[in-house]
């Protein structure tokens, strides 16, 4: 019961980070480190094997690599690049394909809606808490994507299995 509360509410500051950076176009570092924080205790009381976690290590130390020299090139921000390994910890290695497949996804949804409205619709016209990215120049929220992809791909993740299990949903 203690994994699913975890699971739930790593699922939930994964949306609570897309509205964030939706608002302001950073996602805090306070955030992602309470996402990655919250797996040791969710692997402390998984009860699955240490080879097993030790892949959800590698895993995020993996994507940390990569998502840092994604950074270092200007094509994520360092809010979402430290999001992104924090989720990879939680898919570990069997779900971190399908998380990467529906963020990207996501991402592209997301870029061509923002492209669509920005040509049509006023930064002006915008409510003032979604604004941010219809300012000129402002950059993709893409910590949207990864949330969406964090919640598509976490059956896949036996951290998180045991949460979608209850609702309903196999991995």
């Amino acid at each position: 019961m203690i994994l699913v509360l975890l699971s739930g509410l790593f699922l939930a500051l994964c949306v609570f980070s897309a509205l964030h950076d939706v608002n302001r176009l950073t996602i805090p570092n306070w955030l992602n480190l309470t996402l990655a924080g919250l797996f040791i205790p969710a692997a402390a009381v998984s009860g699955l094997p240490l080879e097993i976690l030790g892949g959800h290590l590698l895993a995020g130390a993996l994507a940390f690599v990569i998502a840092l020299g994604l950074f270092a090139f200007r094509i994520f921000g360092g809010g979402d690049a430290k999001m992104i390994p924090a989720v990879v910890l939680w898919m570990g290695p069997g779900a971190s394909l399908p998380f990467i497949y529906w963020m990207a996804i996501a991402g592209g949804l997301c870029a061509a809606a923002l492209l669509v409205s920005k040509r049509m619709v006023p930064a002006a016209a915008i409510p003032g808490f979604m604004r941010a990215p219809f300012e000129p120049k402002a950059g993709v929220p893409y910590g949207v994507a990864i949330a969406a992809g964090a919640i598509l791909a976490g059956a896949a993740s036996p951290v998180l299995a045991s949460f979608y299990a209850l609702l309903g949903f196999a991995g």
